[in-house]
């Protein structure tokens, strides 16, 4: 005989079943549709609920299988842009650091990215430095990393990459972005063989020269030793035209330090442009700390990267774009988590921006929502395309000095 205690509890065993499995339906369904507050709400605070780097394993592995889903939408027209020779369905790109040995390209083009840089890619597969190595600081909206340059090397690379479209035939353009060994003896040859394998994969090059965490490497933006590298680096180039006449040379950018003074800018860029550079990349992380830093984690060792870098990396793209005049095309990175902030660096010179720390805070979602701030930006001050929005703020300077 069933009692009337037993009834209850199975009830009770029934509805929770019927609870999960709605819940559980009710989440997939938002998931499936990609909804911002879903995965800011589920998503992000589950991932933060563990290690940040074992997190960020996850997440690529995710894009890589292509678990996320598709962005059902297609940036707005005026969303369009060229640079470098690169036609890009938004100025927004993922910067290097975090699909370190392309393994997840094609899930990347699929959050929307008008463009997406590899890397850094080492010549042969180095661990990197010892961990725990990266630290969210939430209060913050930053990340402080030390990896160091973790690779799987030059030939796994190349292998993943292989299996995308030829450069120019793919969603979205892929950069990659080189680094050398910990403990080469021969910088100039690490970057020179990454030009050598990987240039046929490219879209566009980086010589990564300001990364905190490999020693020595922060020193290779100096003159001298910057003049150097680009002149072995521009030879392997020319090789590679000789070796794949029917294929678009990569153009060749260089990545530099958001750290640097203006003198040490003026140098910088002037080696540039007599090297025949393509464009720059401004910048990397800071080890700088501002001292609105709130988190436990601020004086941890590495590369402080995320919302505290932002005006310090504006302000480096407009003195760059003021020294540059125009000559050296610029990819503004650091610090954008919102259209505002994309916004402020196109019209302080940028001609595109990458991020990567803001994904860690918003989500795969970001990139569409970026852009619809961005639209919303431009029509407000009456510009109809990017390229109307890039050096705005110093055409208006230029306009009322003259005026003056």
């Amino acid at each position: 005989m069933v009692t009337t205690t037993a009834v209850f509890w199975r009830k009770m065993r029934d509805l929770g079943y019927v609870a999960v499995g709605g819940a559980a339906c009710f989440c997939g369904i938002l998931y499936y549709k990609n909804d911002p507050k879903f995965h800011r709400i589920v998503t992000v605070p589950l991932l933060h609920a563990m290690d940040p780097e074992r997190s960020h394993r996850l997440s690529i592995l995710a894009l890589k299988y292509k678990l996320l889903p598709k962005r059902q939408d297609t940036p707005h027209p005026s969303l369009r842009t060229k640079i470098l020779g690169m036609d890009c369905s938004s100025p927004i790109g993922l910067a290097a650091g975090y699909d370190k040995d392309g393994e997840a390209v094609e899930g990347l083009f699929r959050l929307g990215f008008g463009f997406v840089e590899i890397g850094s890619v080492t010549p042969k597969p180095q661990p990197g430095n010892p961990g725990p190595r990266v630290f969210r600081l939430s209060e913050d909206e930053a990340v402080i990393n030390r990896y160091g340059f973790n690779s799987r090397g030059h030939a796994e690379v190349y292998e993943n990459l292989s299996s995308l479209p030829p450069p120019g035939q793919r969603n979205a353009p892929v950069g990659i972005n080189l680094g050398k060994n910990k403990y080469s003896t021969d910088h100039v040859a690490d970057y020179k063989e990454g030009v050598r394998l990987l240039a046929p994969l490219a879209d566009y090059l980086v010589i990564n020269v300001s990364s905190p965490n490999t020693p020595g490497l922060r020193g290779l933006q100096a003159g001298g030793a910057l003049a150097e590298l680009l002149d072995g680096v521009q030879l392997e180039l020319a090789e590679h035209v000789k070796r794949h006449p029917q294929q678009r040379r990569p153009p060749l950018l260089v990545k530099i330090a958001p750290d640097l003074s203006e003198n040490e800018l003026r140098n910088i860029c002037s080696v540039l442009i007599n090297k025949k550079v393509d464009g720059i990349i401004v910048g990397n992380t800071t080890v700088t700390r501002p001292s609105t830093l709130r988190s436990s984690h601020k004086h941890e060792v590495g590369g402080l990267s995320g919302k505290p870098l932002e005006e310090r990396a504006t302000n480096v793209i407009r003195t760059v774009a003021t020294i540059t005049k125009g000559e050296l095309p610029i990819i503004g990175c650091g610090g954008i988590c919102d259209g505002a902030g994309v916004y402020a660096k196109l019209r302080s010179g940028a001609s595109a921006v990458q991020l990567y720390t803001a994904l860690v805070y918003g989500g795969p979602t970001l990139v569409a929502e970026i852009e619809d701030q961005l639209l919303h930006l431009m029509t407000r001050d009456g510009f109809s395309s990017v390229s109307d929005v890039i050096g705005a703020d110093l055409k208006e300077k230029e306009q009322r000095h003259v005026l003056q």
